[in-house]
């Protein structure tokens, strides 16, 4: 049986955008990948509320992805799936776009020095929509902010060719609730898991 690191941040831990709960293991994506795989891949979810991919989060070491990764890659998985980086763009961060291609590149590096046999499977962000202003997320991300999320189709697209990394464009597949603009709903999870299953059977 294959082992899968499902690596990411609100929308891989499944926060409910309607409500704020988390939603049921048969809900978020990552769950609903391990109920399509009939156990062929053991699926291990790593997900987490407002962890950044390469910023230097204040709150600590468990939100901050590079810093925690190394520590979720003690197991030999087969597959990393890395789905973080639109925490970045919360504006305290003030990130260059220019320096985000070589923060979504330390993730990529720290997974093939641990685990240098690894497939790495990249998650491209969602644009943020406009609805986030409106939303509790106003006091995170701002109008650069939604920006900013455009720009970064190109920026993984180019990182997956580099590494050969095989890449899902999240923009492509689903949206962001119209409560937040930031997080989705049961159907973009649904959408989102059967994607990556077709992923898998290729490995």
């Amino acid at each position: 049986m294959k082992k899968v690191l499902c690596f990411g941040d609100s929308n891989t831990y499944g926060f409910n955008p309607i409500n704020g709960t988390r939603y049921a293991k048969t809900e978020r994506w990552s769950g609903i990948l391990q109920g399509l795989t009939k156990g062929d891949f053991q699926i291990v979810e790593a997900g987490c509320n407002n962890r950044t991919a390469f910023s230097e989060n204040p709150a600590g070491k468990m939100m901050t992805g590079i810093k925690i990764l190394p520590e979720c890659l003690t197991d030999n998985f087969d597959i990393v799936i890395i789905a973080v980086g639109i925490n970045d763009l919360q504006f305290s961060y003030d990130v260059k776009i220019s320096d985000y291609e070589i923060g979504i590149e330390k993730l990529i590096n720290i997974v093939k020095e641990k685990l240098p046999s690894a497939k790495i499977i990249l998650l491209s962000p969602s644009e943020i929509s406009e609805n986030i202003l409106n939303s509790f997320f106003a006091n995170l991300f701002d109008e650069k902010s939604i920006e900013k999320s455009k720009l970064l189709s190109s920026i993984y697209e180019k990182i997956a060719n580099k590494y050969n990394c095989e890449i899902l464009d999240l923009n492509k597949i689903a949206t962001p609730s119209k409560t937040d603009g930031l997080h989705y709903e049961i159907e973009e999870h649904n959408k989102i898991a059967n994607c990556i299953f077709e992923l898998l059977k290729k490995f």
